[in-house]
């Protein structure tokens, strides 16, 4: 069974740390968004909402934690559960932000559709006209599209004409009150912020579903990077360990003669091209001859 590299090891080890640090940054959130919202329990949506944040703080950090333990101590089974989590929220995750990134112009006009549906102001629960106060002083706004959308215009969309030059309109409403059935109302004029909410409105919509966009699929890159590194950590612990071969050579000196030797006196080329002829070289005297050579007496 193979080993894991360091490096690849101390990288995995740092990646899973910051995943334990958005599991916990996503369970603190949801902490916070619970205290901050005990008191409104009519909230839509309020608790599917808490218990979707707490889950995925959890499993971020549980799987997080299964991942470092895996590569801490070379776990095969450990990398392999990590793996299909991580496969697994992964793809989750693409699916999520392809929808969110689909969706985002029909939430637009949805949005645009239920804040028409609330108009007139007036007839709305305290809590409901309280927020809309709120962001009109805030923002220096009147009415969700326009002061239409109240019958009496509250004190939060009257602005000074001289202060706010430009940003305001003049309205004519006519002051309803007990005398008026029996005569005229009379008219009054009121200086109104000439801006209505609903921009403001839909540009934090939009910010708000831009950053869950921009958060799926950087979760999503995260996994499918934690996808190849657990893969490579496995394909190590997988990998057959073979015996190191130490090619050495000798140090001990050989007096030896090589088995080859340099060739001296090589002849020449016009030598070898003036070779004697097979005849010549057949009438050789023989053996017998060169062994007992004629001898020649002295006269």
């Amino acid at each position: 069974m193979g080993r894991i590299n360091t490096c690849l090891k101390r990288i995995f080890t740092i990646f899973n740390i910051l995943f334990v640090i958005i599991g916990i940054v996503i369970i603190v959130l949801a902490g916070v968004v619970q205290l901050y919202t005990r008191d409104k329990s009519d909230m839509e949506h309020r608790t599917q909402g808490l218990i979707g944040l707490y889950t995925v703080g959890i499993l971020t950090t549980v799987i997080a934690l299964l991942g470092a333990y895996g590569a801490h101590k070379e776990s095969k089974s450990s990398l392999v559960s990590f793996l299909v989590c991580m496969v697994i929220g992964g793809l989750m995750m693409f699916r999520a932000g392809i929808y969110l990134a689909l969706a985002r112009p029909g939430g637009e006009s949805g949005l645009e559709l239920m804040l028409r549906q609330l108009v007139p102001l007036d007839n709305q629960p305290d809590k409901l006209k309280d927020m809309v106060e709120t962001l009109q002083y805030s923002e220096h706004c009147c009415g969700l599209f326009g002061d239409d959308d109240w019958k009496t215009i509250p004190l939060s969309c009257h602005c000074q004409m001289e202060e706010e030059f430009g940003r305001c309109k003049s309205v004519i409403r006519y002051k309803q009150s007990y005398s008026s059935y029996f005569h005229q109302p009379s008219p009054e004029q009121h200086f109104v912020y000439s801006k209505p909410c609903f921009p403001v409105i839909r540009y934090f919509y939009q910010l708000v579903t831009d950053i869950e966009i921009a958060i799926v699929f950087t979760l999503a890159s995260l996994a499918l990077l934690g996808t190849g590194l657990s893969s490579f950590m496995i394909h190590q612990l997988n990998r057959v360990n073979r015996p190191t071969v130490l090619l050495t050579a000798s140090a001990i000196f050989n007096p030896q003669s090589p088995k080859y030797q340099e060739l001296q006196n090589l002849p020449k080329y016009e030598e070898v091209q003036n070779l004697p002829k097979y005849e010549e070289v057949q009438n050789l005297p023989k053996y017998e001859e060169v062994q007992n050579p004629p001898q020649y007496t002295e006269h």
